[in-house]
């Protein structure tokens, strides 16, 4: 039931400010407990999609104004094929994070951190080098150092969503996988130098260029 009315939500055939049925009538159209209703209805108001009155009824809310990133695998989950738009957002917004991350990892980040970062992005780059699959699942663990490195708490849950997005579209993570040898090790030399300029620049080189694969 909680799939059900996600779905009409995101998708459109609810509209914000339109009312659910209520948990009696839900009950008897799904053939559930009422409970299960209550449950159903929490999870939702908990991902900002309904908006639950005491006493009142129970209305759609605006979610691309209210909502947080939690919905944003929901959204992609809709269809078997990536929606344009969305997977756009994500990649955009991926960029951005990861440039400032980049400059703030460099910044602030101990002095192992850094070289820890060094040595991960100076093997990424041999992976790239010799074809090898090792690269795409030690880059995704690169910009998880990254942004760990970063301190930017805001920054690490945004990347979990996002890696989350991604990985609901295996074509599209194969897609992501780093190319450029060269750019991923001038990355790890940067931050590992703490030179957070040139991180920053090294960063919105490599994700920047993703950006234009959707839509």
């Amino acid at each position: 039931m909680h799939q059900r009315l996600r779905e009409q939500i995101l998708g459109g055939t609810l509209a914000p400010g339109d009312p659910i049925p209520s948990e009696r009538a839900l009950s008897e159209e799904l053939g559930v407990n009422r409970h299960a209703v209550r449950e159903a209805l929490k999870r939702l108001q908990q991902a900002g999609l309904v908006r639950i009155s005491q006493g009142g009824a129970t209305r759609v809310r605006d979610w691309r104004a209210e909502a947080g990133l939690e919905v944003l695998l929901d959204v992609v989950e809709q269809g078997s094929e990536p929606p344009a738009e969305m997977m756009r957002s994500v990649l955009e917004m991926r960029a951005s994070i990861g440039t400032d991350a980049a400059r703030r990892c460099a910044d602030r980040a101990a002095a192992e951190q850094r070289e820890a970062i060094r040595e991960l992005a100076s093997a990424v780059a041999e992976f790239v080098d010799s074809g090898g699959d090792e690269a795409v699942a030690d880059f995704i663990r690169l910009w998880e150092l990254i942004v760990d490195g970063s301190e930017n708490l805001a920054y690490r849950l945004g990347l979990n969503s996002l890696n989350g997005a991604l990985d609901a579209y295996p074509q599209i993570g194969e897609q992501l996988a780093p190319r450029d040898a060269a750019a991923v090790r001038a990355l790890g030399e940067a931050i590992g130098a703490g030179e957070a300029t040139a991180a920053a620049d090294a960063a919105r080189g490599l994700l920047e260029a993703d950006t234009g694969l959707v839509g």
